[in-house]
């Protein structure tokens, strides 16, 4: 049990500075060196708990892709409250302010990282196909509570809501969209599917 422990506390140190040394200094700056020396541990350590780079950057994504969980179950909580527009700008907002973009951004950039993902994460990018999942969810209870159009269709707009977000904060050097813009940019999405309403 205290390996185990030790172990868990190991990894978060070491996933909290990737996260960091991720949003300040982008893919290219990601290596194991830049890890440990932003963990303050000896680069040994990481090779001690994971075979490769590679593989603890595989456990890196899908564990950062689990912490979406919780926004899932707030954006499900939200289901028939508030305004459609507004729940959604505020989940977007959640998603793409987080790590997420710069996590989409890794994985397109290492080939390696990619290869090895597939073993557990068979088609689309991680945080992309699950953000997808959970804005697909929410619109369709949405879409049985009759705050969007029954005709809405579900599965094309949750990509389309994702990509566009995407979009909005893919330059991670510039300033982040603020909430009007993200606001604009679903309500246009949703355009004549849900009832007047402002969020």
């Amino acid at each position: 049990m205290p390996t185990g422990v030790a172990l868990r506390a190991v990894r978060a140190q070491l996933f909290e500075a990737a996260d960091r040394v991720l949003l300040r200094d982008g893919p290219s700056g990601l290596t194991s060196r830049a890890v440990t020396t932003e963990a303050g541990c000896a680069k040994g350590v990481l090779h001690r708990h994971f075979d490769d780079f590679d593989a603890f950057l595989a456990e890196f994504v899908l564990d950062r892709v689990h912490r979406m969980d919780a926004q899932a179950e707030a954006l499900r909580e939200a289901v028939g409250t508030g305004s459609v527009t507004g729940n959604l700008t505020d989940a977007l907002i959640a998603l793409f302010g987080s790590v997420a973009v710069s996590i989409v951004a890794l994985v397109t950039f290492r080939d390696e990282l990619r290869a090895r993902l597939r073993d557990t994460w068979p088609a689309g990018i991680p945080v992309l196909t699950d953000a997808v999942g959970m804005i697909e969810t929410y619109l369709a209870a949405e879409r049985e509570r009759n705050r969007l159009a029954p005709e809405a269709a579900v599965e094309g707009l949750a990509p389309m809501l994702i990509g566009s977000a995407h979009l909005l904060f893919a330059d991670r050097t510039g300033p982040a969209p603020d909430r009007d813009a993200v606001h604009a940019m679903v309500a246009t999405v949703l355009n004549g599917l849900s009832p007047a309403e402002s969020g």
